[in-house]
């Protein structure tokens, strides 16, 4: 829709709404981390801790994103190659974000409290919370697509379809009229963390398996109706992204079987809720 820039740097580089609405993403979803672990009691120290993380974790996601399309590109072209043109994907900034955020959260856990305890009792709590903050995110971030022209669906002369400047062919780049598939799956996100956010409040603690299985299942379908270069997989008519959907949705539903069992497991002792709201309580803004 507008992949021109909006600032312009001397080097020739600059930003465009792409990344305008990537930082958005990142923004909104801080903020609602902060409002949601308030509402929890969660520690202040462990607050701070995550909020940290998220920023190391969204600049490490980010270069996982980029690996993981040059591997992609790589089993399509044979040839492994890290440059501007590399693209990223939205798996390998989840994948490598989660893990990077993961270290952060039981390492400095364990550090700021001296004990493993507190980071363990409070683990359910935060990645329900941070499965409402990524689609949250990444809803944001599927607007700054639909504006540059990338991920979006097929030719078509429907009413749907919106002007984008896209890869008409190899190399060839141009405007057209195209399915705008990132603003589906934009509203799509959107309402999946808002679905997530209700369960939440109402202390329901499923919002992990919900999201993967949610989200596993609509980016395996979506993927079929996506003419963009998706890459190629091991398992022969689906794209990378539809193989790891898969995965997802196994994870999803394995969380599903187990969460009587983890929530036992990793339930907040009262008088660790009852510390957490003290901490919260003397945490200058």
């Amino acid at each position: 829709m507008y992949p021109y820039k909006i600032i312009t740097f001397p080097d020739g580089t600059g930003i465009t709404l792409y990344e305008i609405f990537i930082l958005l993403g990142v923004i909104a979803a801080l903020v609602l981390f902060r409002v949601l672990a308030d509402r929890r009691e969660m520690p202040a120290k462990l607050q701070n801790i995550i909020l940290i993380g998220a920023v190391v974790s969204f600049v490490a996601g980010y270069g996982c994103a980029v690996l993981f399309q040059a591997f992609y590109n790589a089993l399509a072209t044979g040839e492994f190659v890290l440059d501007q043109s590399t693209g990223s994907t939205f798996y390998g900034g989840f994948i490598g974000g989660a893990i990077c955020m993961l270290l952060i959260y039981f390492i400095g856990g364990r550090i700021a409290f001296k004990t493993w305890e507190t980071p363990l009792h409070w683990i359910p709590v935060f990645v329900n919370i941070a499965a409402a903050c990524v689609p949250l995110a990444h809803g944001f971030g599927r607007i700054g697509c639909l504006t540059a022209g990338c991920c979006h669906g097929g030719l078509t002369d429907s009413w749907i379809g919106m002007e984008q400047y896209v890869e008409i062919s190899p190399g060839q780049y141009g405007w057209a009229k195209v399915v705008p598939i990132q603003l589906f799956e934009a509203l799509f996100l959107f309402g999946l963390a808002a679905v997530i956010i209700v369960l939440f409040l109402k202390k329901k603690n499923c919002g992990l398996s919900v999201y993967l299985i949610g989200y596993g299942v609509w980016r395996f379908i979506v993927e079929f109706f996506r003419t963009d270069d998706r890459g190629a997989s091991f398992i022969p008519g689906l794209t990378p992204s539809q193989t790891t959907a898969i995965f997802l949705v196994a994870v999803g539903i394995l969380i599903a079987v187990l969460a009587p069992y983890l929530r036992k497991k990793f339930t907040v002792p009262p008088k660790e809720a009852e510390e957490g709201g003290d901490n919260d309580r003397e945490r200058s803004e």
